[in-house]
């Protein structure tokens, strides 16, 4: 991908970029350092199935049109695990994982993947996770997909018991990274969180802060995504 920096914002040629949120909001958030031709950002809808739709729809339609993405980017805010993700902080994801797609036993649950089918995790491209990490400050880690929203405590601990690396919680990151690798197209996944996971106070949700994050790590990625291909796994 070549990109450069123009006044804090990417200028882009060649291969091109797709980023997924899942509301307005964090899609204008994102445009804001990104709205340019050549990146399409869009908001896909809340949940794993709106986003593998919508996701799937766009880069479809790019390959059909001869313009096919290079990468393929979900973003967004989400809810942080406590203390390894504070409220403020960036997320990138080193792995992307459907945390509830599975099934409930008396010994506890069960991944869809024990059950003989599919999977539950896609990887980000190692190398590119690491220099953004790098270029934002972001803390690498796992984000979890969920279909419902963590609201207590004892979920937060089993989730985090379960998944040991996990920092974030979110809505869509799967279903972008199933759509993804259904076109052989590499995934990334950014996060700003704006809230703990576990019990829901809307008074310590900080969700304009973490809209302000996103803005500003988008704004600082021009130098990772100049010198990235996609054959950089």
């Amino acid at each position: 991908m070549v990109l450069q920096a123009r006044e804090g914002q990417l200028t882009t040629s060649a291969l091109r970029l797709l980023v997924a949120t899942a509301v307005p909001a964090e899609r204008d958030a994102v445009a804001r350092a990104l709205d340019l031709p050549g990146v399409d950002v869009i908001a896909v809808g809340v949940g794993p199935a709106q986003a593998a739709a919508a996701t799937a729809t766009a880069l479809t339609r790019a390959a059909l049109e001869g313009a096919p993405y290079g990468l393929a980017v979900s973003a967004g805010i989400a809810g942080g695990f406590a203390p390894h993700a504070p409220v403020g902080s960036l997320v990138v994801a080193d792995e992307i994982t459907a945390a509830d797609l599975g099934a409930e036993t008396p010994d506890g649950f069960l991944p869809v993947t024990e059950l003989g089918f599919g999977t539950v995790t896609h990887r980000p491209p190692e190398a590119l996770v690491r220099e953004v990490a790098t270029a934002t400050g972001a803390r690498p880690g796992a984000v979890l997909t969920v279909s419902t929203v963590t609201g207590t405590a004892v979920r937060a601990a089993r989730l985090r018991e379960r998944h040991p690396t996990a920092l974030a919680e979110a809505m869509e990151g799967f279903g972008v990274a199933e759509a993804a690798a259904a076109h052989t197209t590499p995934v990334l996944e950014l996060r700003a969180v704006s809230n703990p996971v576990g019990p829901r106070d809307r008074a310590a949700w900080r969700i304009g802060d973490a809209l302000a994050a996103l803005t500003e790590a988008f704004g600082k990625l021009a130098p990772v995504l100049e010198g990235w291909h996609p054959h950089d796994r």
